[in-house]
């Protein structure tokens, strides 16, 4: 299973699905939603949190919550 911590930067996904209750209700208000494509931006010095682009919004999550969320990569 592929989820946002497995993300390398530069690669791009789509979100598939994940677990409402794991996931911030603010994520979602962003945009973290399934069908949306997502890429990686950067990662801190220690690797988390991740910096993403998501349908042009950037915001930053930690690799816990992002290990929560499924994904399909774009080829």
């Amino acid at each position: 299973m592929l989820t946002i911590a497995s993300l390398k930067k530069g690669q791009r996904a789509i979100i598939k699905e994940f677990s409402i209750d794991v996931v911030p209700l603010k994520l979602l208000e962003m945009g973290c939603l399934p069908g949306n494509e997502i890429a990686l931006v950067q990662t801190a010095p220690f690797q988390d949190p991740l910096y993403l682009n998501i349908n042009g919004s950037h915001l930053a999550i930690r690799k816990e919550t992002a290990a929560q969320i499924e994904i399909e990569l774009i080829p």
